[in-house]
């Protein structure tokens, strides 16, 4: 194992997640759902607490694994989450009570994205969080920007699309979106950008105008 795998390794293993958080990891794990990893959670923690985040916006609901997680580092905020999956939606609701978050503060829509996006106000929101069909990913981050307020952060989940973003070779049309999203926003005088490797990679836009 490299030193950059065993990096990886460590940081992912240093995060402990909660009872409730393991639980909604482990179900999200035997439906199918590629959940962010333990550290990528920790850092979306870290960011919304850093923001003092009152308004979030997720695309993708999952289970509740990012959303538990943004509660975590921001437990007054307002979640807003998108799912097409009505019932991955209500095990997220289960987890979020589980985990003695207020029903009020989660504000769960179904239906696709690309529909319900366009109805929100722009520039509301603290944190606008991307973890969704990769197929659309551009379009995500395009309306996540206009969603999130001035000095407000945009995150991409899945950012490096499972270790194919970096080489070179690939060039299929989901690795393509991805790199086109990364290229953008690096040289966007808009935005300041970071990109993370843990997990699967997490991108960060912070708005600086709009």
């Amino acid at each position: 194992m490299s030193d950059k795998d065993l990096n990886w390794k460590f940081a992912e293993e240093f995060v402990v997640e909660s009872e409730e958080l393991a639980a909604a990891r482990q179900h999200s794990l035997e439906l199918g759902i590629e959940p962010v990893s333990p550290a990528v959670g920790a850092q979306l923690a870290v960011i919304a607490a850093a923001t003092a985040a009152s308004t979030i916006i997720e695309i993708g609901t999952g289970v509740g694994v990012s959303g538990l997680w943004m509660f975590a580092g921001a437990p007054e905020a307002i979640l807003t989450s998108i799912d097409v999956e009505l019932d991955y939606q209500q095990s997220a609701r289960q987890a979020f009570i589980s985990a003695g978050i207020p029903a009020n503060r989660a504000r769960l829509i179904a239906g696709r994205a690309l529909d319900v996006l366009p109805r929100m106000n722009e520039s509301s929101y603290d944190i606008v969080l991307v973890d969704a069909d990769p197929q659309f990913v551009i379009e995500y981050v395009e309306h996540g920007l206009r969603l999130a307020r001035k000095g407000g952060t945009v995150l991409l989940a899945h950012a490096l699309w499972r270790g194919r973003v970096a080489d070179p070779a690939q060039r299929d049309e989901t690795v393509v979106n991805y790199r086109t999203v990364l290229q953008e926003s690096a040289k966007s005088p808009a935005v300041l950008s970071a990109l993370s490797p843990v997990g699967d990679g997490l991108l960060q836009l912070t708005k600086v105008s709009d």
